[in-house]
């Protein structure tokens, strides 16, 4: 299935190099900016891939950058985005549509004015990549597969790498090695300490990592929709349909060794001239789509079900989105550690899946008709993944192994509760962990569980001792995509553009202990950041985006932010509207079942009469029934406010020393959001 990569442009073949400065392990986005970075420094440089394909998934299917802000997008993945709009703004790029109809009617993603373009064809980012690599003439070696045998790949001495080991035999040597590949390979031959799966909430005190089977979002059934998971409906003793865990789900907020789920980010067109037709793949097996027909059949399945984004010349990047859709919900657990026989056992089985589900969606009588007229619509592109049958060549690998270093970045780095004092790059995209399970109810129906959306923060720095293992492990390796963090803070950081911008510092950082002789572990921080600041990367976010606006001063009497609140239930951080306080404000996932409550206590300067209200940015969505109860002397106040209008003040309400104030989501009737609390004094 994996074909040879067919250059458009010239790499430079290697038979035996002299030994580089730097090996970097893996053409992946990280792994070609860590080497174009090297070579910019004037130190010699050489990539090895164990595959043959150039770019990984930013040439392999993700056509829509996913990163949250893009401010904080700098250096020189920030120079290939600048790139990519370079070439469109050439008018011959334009073959399938024009300009105007993308940018006007399909996405005004550049309709600002933006410096760059985030969204592109697959292979426009290939010819970029080719173009930003060749003044540089950096040897890329693919088929450079690490031996994984026991005991052998990596050769250390004195806690340094000398030369990695492939399966041919072939011995590299050089002063620095970067992993950038996304399954940690050279990392984990070497030695360095690392994890798979989830770790329970309390390994860091997070609330998102574990197994998490009652978050609402996107990806689950309907409510109220029930499907049955055997193959037979209703009937236990016929078996059990193809991905479904009867153990599943586990204990809230436990740790596992589930996987979140892999996918292919699709390149599909509808343009008549440029569209191949889904063909019925050969091994198809029915029973894998029986789910999604029952899903189709129930009425409440409408297209499209998966993430169709727009990218330019009438294509898309299409993505997993919903309960049954391109993600293959557990079949992915013995990737991260697998040999490359298991791993390309795992690629197979999710094409032959993916191209299964596009194929029963256009074509089986038991999806309704405008569904599948609705899909037909969509073909595989004739110009894009030509050595691959037109098929991405690159699985989304979004979750295998992360190190364990002397920092591990957090859920409470994500939020601000920690600050990392060592930047080397900045995460801005939610906490996004994708499906890792489905299970069954214990009233015998399916579900899926894993999936956490949560949002809305400001940008984070990333610690540069998350790249780096522990002091005492290796001392010439860094690790820009398989980095320490844990699963759910991985999920915000796992962006190509964030790996770019890691692989880059990683390799300055590397250029600067071959001069200084020191361990990765011993760089110079202050040194380090002076580089990286004039390369124009951004290791801070800018004012503008470190807060929400709402300043505390300019409100009247007392202002509580959420942050100094006590929560029960389940609340998500978000930033979507304005203005705010701090770092976000807080919604309930438009839960209405009574189990988030948030309280106040509002501390008085002097007995007296008050009045209360409670701040939230506005929206439609927002209940217009919030429950609030206020505590004070004599009888409580009770009150519903309508938090699509304007936030209006409650009371009087006496005090001697402070007032408590309870926000829940009982019996409302859409999103309750809460950014904080303000008191003031009647006059």
């Amino acid at each position: 299935m994996r074909a040879l990569l067919l250059l458009t442009l010239p790499l430079f073949a290697v038979a035996q190099q002299p030994e580089p400065d730097v090996l970097v392990y893996g053409a992946t986005s990280s792994g070609i900016a860590a080497a174009i970075q090297v070579a910019r420094m004037g130190k010699s440089v050489i990539v090895l891939d164990p595959g043959t394909h150039l770019g990984g998934l930013t040439t392999g299917g993700l056509g829509w950058t996913d990163i949250g802000n893009k401010q904080v997008i700098g250096g020189i993945a920030r120079e290939f985005y600048r790139r990519i709009k370079a070439k469109y703004d050439d008018a011959s790029a334009w073959k399938w549509e024009t300009r105007d109809h993308y940018l006007q009617t399909r996405h005004s993603e550049n309709a600002s004015g933006d410096d760059a373009m985030w969204t592109f064809e697959p292979k426009v980012a290939m010819a970029v990549y080719h173009e930003m690599l060749a003044p540089y003439k950096i040897p890329i070696v693919f088929h450079s597969r690490l031996d994984l045998a026991v005991g052998k790949g990596v050769i250390k001495q004195n806690g340094r790498i000398t030369a990695i080991v492939l399966e041919d035999g072939k011995r590299y040597s050089a002063k620095m090695f970067i992993d950038a590949t996304y399954e940690g390979d050279l990392m984990a031959k070497g030695g360095v300490s690392y994890t798979t799966g989830r770790e329970a909430n309390s390994t860091y005190g997070e609330n998102y990592n574990g197994v998490e089977a009652e978050h609402r979002h996107a990806h689950q059934f309907p409510d109220g929709l029930h499907i049955s998971p055997f193959i037979i409906p209703g009937d236990p003793k016929s078996g059990i349909l193809p991905g479904i865990d009867p153990n599943g789900p586990g204990v809230r907020g436990a740790a596992d060794k589930r996987i979140q789920t892999y996918c292919f980010r699709l390149c599909m067109t509808n343009a008549p001239e440029n569209r191949l037709s889904v063909e019925k793949p050969a091994g198809y097996n029915a029973r894998d789509h029986e789910l999604l027909l029952r899903y189709a059949e129930s009425g409440r399945y409408h297209p499209p079900a998966s993430k169709w984004d727009p990218l330019p010349n009438a294509k898309t990047d299409t993505n997993n989105h919903g309960a049954v859709s391109t993600d293959y919900i557990g079949m992915n657990y013995d990737y991260p550690d697998g040999d490359y026989a298991t791993r390309e056992r795992i690629i197979k089985q999710h094409e032959l899946y993916t191209r299964g589900y596009l194929w029963t969606l256009q074509n089986n009588p038991r999806v309704p008709a405008a569904i599948r007229e609705w899909y037909h619509q969509w073909g595989f592109p004739k110009d894009e993944f030509l050595e691959n049958n037109h098929f991405p060549t690159q699985l989304y690998i979004r979750e295998a192994r992360r190190m364990i270093s002397d920092v591990v970045m957090t859920e409470n780095h994500i939020i601000a509760r920690e600050i990392a004092n060592d930047s080397v790059g900045m995460g801005a995209y939610g906490m996004d962990s994708h499906n890792v399970q489905r299970y069954i109810t214990a009233e015998g129906y399916v579900r899926n569980e894993g999936n956490i959306q949560v949002g809305g923060f400001a940008p984070y720095p990333i610690s540069y001792r998350a790249i780096v293992p522990r002091r005492g492990e290796i001392s010439n390796l860094f690790v820009p995509i398989c980095l320490s963090a844990s699963h759910i803070a991985y999920g915000s950081i796992r962006m190509e553009p964030v790996f770019m911008i890691l692989g880059e510092s990683a390799a300055t950082a590397a250029v600067l202990a071959i001069e200084k002789n020191s361990s990765v572990q011993d760089v110079n921080y202050a040194e380090l950041r002076k580089h990286l600041i004039e390369q124009h990367q951004i290791l801070e976010a800018p004012a503008a985006v470190r807060a929400g606006t709402l300043d505390p001063k300019t409100l009247e009497g007392i202002v509580v932010d959420d942050e100094q609140a006590t929560k029960t239930g389940t609340w998500q951080l978000s930033t979507a509207g304005r203005p705010y306080l701090g770092l976000g404000y807080l919604h309930d996932g438009d839960a209405r079942d009574g189990k988030a409550g948030i309280t106040f206590q509002a501390k008085l300067p002097l007995p007296g009469a008050y009045m209360v209200r409670v701040l939230y940015p506005l929206n439609a969505n927002r209940a217009s029934n919030t429950p609030v109860r206020i505590s004070c002397e004599g009888k409580p106040i009770e009150a519903r406010i309508n938090q699509r209008k304007e936030s209006a003040w409650i009371g009087p309400c006496k005090g001697a020393n402070s007032l408590t104030v309870t926000i829940t989501n009982q019996g409302t009737d859409g999103y309750v959001v809460v950014d904080g609390l303000q008191v003031k004094p009647v006059r």
